[in-house]
């Protein structure tokens, strides 16, 4: 995993500034940093520059940086990668007997190789996660590809001329004009959809994204995106036995591909299900090789005290762990977060993602990422089997189901509960809202002949890959590339992704169990108190002292006149709001403690107001 920038400009000859331009690409890279400080490298020509910021996960060696330069048919090609390809060895295979020759173990180059081949249809071989740009020097023309899903991210921006593109936006701020701004729409994102965001769009002004499954095409005749894969819907004829023996071959080979790397590899282990699924699978491989599985769970301090039991949220984490550590041989590590630190974090938290985003769920994942990274560098994580089997309320419950919004953001009231009267009238959040459910639904890919509940079905699912998915999926890599660690998440391979797609829901949701699908493929894995499990949601902590810390801050920061917070809120909507009891059993995006994580999020706003000193037009 790394961080990568560059930029392209066909009107302009950045040798003529060469320094200049240099130091704008070091600029850049140092803004990424922490995504990766094994190594630094960048190129520069007349029309391209790129720098790369490494995390050394394969080829250890000098041989892996980046860019990586190669010279084929007079013809030079300059590469720079952020992913992980899992299939790497049959790609050389493949590569190796059409003549190219391999002076490296990295993927990178492979990569190189099968673009070169292949061009833009290089990506239909991939296997893995990945964001990259290869220019081609003859033809004058630079390629941006992002995987499948968007587990990797790649910003782009495009202003006199120059196209500029980096793993996060910050970087591309440090590009000269490119400026961090914001608008009317920016803010709608923000309160109405937050911190889900619009596919494509970087919620900054003139700030986009490639889209998963998208490659973009740069050259003297202008930008064009192109999707090179997306969901396709057909009749699914494997019976229930089939279905199973199937997904239980493509969890387990996907399990097993991503465990490829030449550092020690860990899972993140929560003791919910999917992350015991991916620890036991780890496990099992690892013991073939006389290796034993370092695993990571979370918690909050005192949370033994303080936990209360709720609809959403019945029961601890922590003795589910403790099954799987009956059952298999492994090297684990509990962590705790306090409520002290949680506070702090807030404000890094937005400083991994440039943006605001799931509150005291980034704060911990980063706090969690930080202390995991110490002693490794890759993680395997639980992440997607939810959105992919079908594991939330919102698919099974029917005022959740047919809720004609997004089911995991329906409250709009909550959203607006801060607003001043005149911003509240301005956004019409819940219009704007709608609008963005309707154009996605519109978009599902159908199959002609299924009943409207069949529909309803594959509506739920898709705004569940394009939305939520999305959201987590974005938080797993900035909290955990924050403090260079590798998230991988095997769930989200593209293969379990298509085939579950076509799965009926009877199937995956057999005897009225969520997930039931994905219990029986593994039910050899796993013991029967964990396998049955019902789905808990991410660990907040319900100490009351993290509420009172985040009264106080938020009352400080609004009675700061110079807080810019100031000028969305109706300030005395927020002073009677903190004097009244909060509501642990009640969701907002998806998660718990709606009065702690709507506080937590107006912190969040304001401080990143202030950070890119933010004015709204």
């Amino acid at each position: 995993m790394c961080g990568i920038s560059g930029f392209i400009n066909f009107n302009k000859d950045f040798l003529e500034n060469e320094h200049f331009f240099k130091n704008v690409l070091d600029d850049m890279r140092k803004s990424l940093r922490r995504r990766g400080d094994d190594a630094k490298g960048l190129f520069l020509n007349n029309h391209f520059g790129a720098s790369h910021a490494r995390l050394s996960i394969r080829d250890l060696s000098e041989n892996g940086n980046q860019p990586m330069v190669k010279e084929v048919n007079n013809n030079k090609y300059i590469i720079v990668y952020n992913g992980e390809i899992y299939n790497v060895d049959e790609i050389k295979k493949d590569l190796s007997l059409k003549g190219y020759k391999f002076t490296t173990k990295t993927d990178t180059e492979a990569i190189l190789y099968l673009f070169i081949e292949y061009k833009e249809k290089c990506v239909d071989f991939l296997n893995g996660i990945f964001a990259f740009s290869v220019y081609d020097t003859n033809n004058k023309c630079a390629y941006l590809f992002r995987d499948r899903v968007g587990i990797k991210p790649l910003f782009y921006s495009i202003k006199d001329n120059n196209l500029v593109f980096a793993s996060e936006p910050k970087a591309i701020f440090n590009f000269p004009s490119m400026e961090p701004k914001i608008n009317l729409e920016s803010l709608k994102q923000i309160l109405g959809l937050g911190p889900a965001r619009i596919e494509g769009k970087g919620v900054f002004e003139n700030l986009y994204e490639i889209k998963p499954g998208h490659f973009a095409i740069f050259n003297e005749y202008g930008f064009k995106e192109m999707p090179y894969w997306e969901l396709k819907s057909k009749k699914h004829t494997d019976s229930y036995e089939e279905t199973v023996e199937k997904v239980s071959y493509l969890v387990r080979d996907a399990i097993e591909k991503q465990l490829v790397s030449d550092v020690e590899i860990c899972t993140f282990l929560s003791g919910g299900i999917d992350s015991s699924i991916v620890t036991a699978v780890s496990s099992n491989y690892l013991n073939k090789f006389n290796k034993k599985l370092n695993t990571f769970s979370f918690d909050f301090k005192e949370n033994d005290i303080y936990f209360k039991s709720n609809s959403f949220q019945p029961e601890r984490d922590r003795p589910y762990v403790d099954i799987m550590l009956d059952n298999y041989n492994l090297n684990h590590t509990y962590l705790e977060c306090d409520e002290e630190n949680l506070i702090e974090l807030l404000y890094k938290a937005v400083d991994a993602k440039d943006l605001p985003g799931m509150a005291d769920v980034d704060a911990s994942m980063l706090y969690f990422c930080s202390l995991v990274a110490k002693k490794n560098k890759v993680a395997l994580t639980g992440e997607c089997a939810d959105e992919i089997f079908g594991g939330y309320p919102w698919f099974y419950r029917e005022d959740l189901l047919n809720s004609n919004t997004f089911p995991w953001a329906k409250n709009m009231e909550t959203r607006e509960l801060f607003l001043n009267k005149d911003l509240k009238n301005s956004l019409n959040l819940k219009d704007y809202s709608r609008e963005y459910y309707e154009k996605s639904i519109k978009n599902t890919p159908y199959l002609d002949g299924e009943t409207k509940e069949e529909c309803k079905r594959r509506e739920i699912s898709y705004l569940n890959i394009k939305w939520f998915m999305s959201t987590l999926l974005e938080r797993m890599d900035r909290m955990s590339m924050y403090s260079s660690l590798e998230a991988r998440v095997p769930f989200a391979d593209h293969r379990i992704i298509e085939y579950l797609w076509n799965v009926p829901w009877d199937m995956k949701y057999k005897n009225g169990v969520e997930k039931s699908l994905l219990r029986e493929a593994t039910k050899d894995l796993l013991p029967d108190k964990l396998l049955n499990r019902k789905k808990s949601p991410y660990p907040k902590t319900y100490n009351p002292n993290y509420e009172k810390l985040l009264i106080n801050e938020l009352t400080s920061i609004v009675n700061n006149n110079n807080s810019p917070i100031n000028d969305l809120i109706d300030k005395n909507k927020i002073l009677d709001f903190i004097k009244e009891p909060t509501n642990y059993d009640k969701p907002w995006f998806g998660q718990l403690m709606s009065g702690p994580q709507l506080m937590a999020y107006f912190i969040q706003i304001n401080y990143w107001l202030n950070k890119y000193s933010l004015n709204i037009k």
